[in-house]
């Protein structure tokens, strides 16, 4: 068995055991996990390898590919410059990005965009392959696209597409990438490791267990997202993964390019204990002063935004403002006020308000593309560990 090292609250000894029989029985590559409750932390555990071959242990400072869980991140950043007024939830966003307003999406506001709902998962025209990596690029050509349903009358995941889309207002209200101005606004002063744009020792960057083969034509893209036979649909579906082709990471990951660029959806690199702490410091004061999301501002976040059937990931989805919110799909805990955001394959990073956790799992094994039973392995350890505490 891979060892696990770290700490560990005696109280929460069974979510030690879980992590550990993630590597015993459920076939863990490598991982951290971080928890803090009540703003301490009570479990900080990492272990397993960070290379495919399995000769480098995975160490307390390792970074991994967030993948989505960077969209959490994105909109903890997004909300604090709202907090500030510095952005504004339902103004137009074209009237910080005027190109934005083509094609009929003059009245689109922030928080459409961070709902889902803009009817912007791609573009529709086929781009260079290497687009992912040029932010301006990427950025007027969904400015210039026009939305694949009526803005605000439904809503799709945004797969890749939200980190350029929010993270495009961020730039323009403080002159900074989204990197740069999460490095400034949030991580830098808690000294929590997430980048989107990894700094100069990748020693740190672990491997990925996963197809890193670049798929660039409808030949591939269906045999990764069967035809439906509404080819409207179909193309939608395909260019919100593909199209450039690596956007969704598939062919990059772990090359120079990647590690450099900035694709905040899908991109940041982080330790579980980075993430955690980014959550925690939205529920309590932290080296930030007070929480840089007020708790007014945070419930209007937290609160539903989307539900229901999902045009992009053909199933339910549940979002408020950035955030994905507990469902029977994505469960986050058993509170209802517990908001977060899954990376694909299971990663995960949330707080929970209602038990005053936050709550962090990186790996470099993603399982399917919803979940892994080790991620819920592990949340079922932490909520049964609080409910045995005296």
């Amino acid at each position: 068995m891979s060892s696990v090292t770290g700490y560990c609250d005696s109280a929460f000894a069974a979510v030690r055991s879980a992590f550990e029989e993630n590597f015993a029985e459920r076939e863990e590559l490598g991982a951290s996990l971080c928890l803090l409750a009540g703003g301490q932390p009570v479990v900080d555990l990492w272990g397993g390898h960070r290379d495919l071959a399995r000769t480098k242990p995975w160490e307390r400072d390792t970074l991994v590919n967030a993948w989505s869980v960077g969209k959490g991140v994105l909109s903890l950043l997004t909300l604090t410059l709202v907090e500030q007024g510095r952005l504004s939830l339902d103004a137009p966003v074209a009237e910080l990005w005027p190109e934005f307003a083509a094609a009929g999406k003059s009245k689109v506001t922030l928080r459409t965009l961070m709902s889902h709902r803009a009817g912007l998962p791609a573009v529709r025209e086929r781009l260079p392959e290497d687009t992912w990596q040029d932010w301006t690029a990427m950025c007027t050509a969904l400015a210039a696209q026009e939305p694949w349903w009526e803005p605000d009358r439904d809503h799709g995941y945004h797969v890749n597409s939200f980190g350029f889309l929010v993270g495009e207002l961020v730039r323009r209200v403080t002159g900074l990438s989204p990197g740069s101005a999460l490095q400034a606004m949030l991580a830098g002063p808690l000294e929590a490791d997430f980048f989107w744009g990894v700094p100069d020792d990748r020693r740190r960057v672990a491997e990925v267990e996963f197809a890193n083969v670049t798929l660039r034509d409808a030949q591939h893209w269906a045999a990764a997202f069967p035809p439906t036979g509404d080819p409207e649909h179909d193309t939608m579906i395909w260019h919100a993964y593909f199209n450039p082709p690596g956007l969704c990471g598939s062919g990059q990951l772990g090359t120079p390019e990647w590690l450099r660029a900035e694709v905040p959806s899908t991109n940041g690199h982080a330790t579980a204990r980075g993430v955690a702490a980014l959550y925690d410091a939205m529920l309590r004061p932290s080296a930030l002063g007070d929480p840089p999301v007020g708790r007014e501002l945070l419930a209007e976040a937290t609160r539903i935004h989307s539900d229901g059937d999902d045009r992009v990931l053909g199933r339910p989805s549940r979002f408020g403002l950035g955030f994905q919110l507990p469902s029977p799909g994505r469960p986050l805990g058993p509170n209802a006020a517990a908001f977060g955001h899954y990376g694909y394959g299971g990663l995960l990073g949330l707080a929970d308000p209602e038990a005053d956790l936050a709550f962090a799992f990186l790996t470099a094994k993603p399982g399917d593309r919803w979940q892994t039973p080790r991620t819920q392995a592990l949340l079922d350890a932490v909520y049964g560990s609080l409910e045995s505490s005296p």
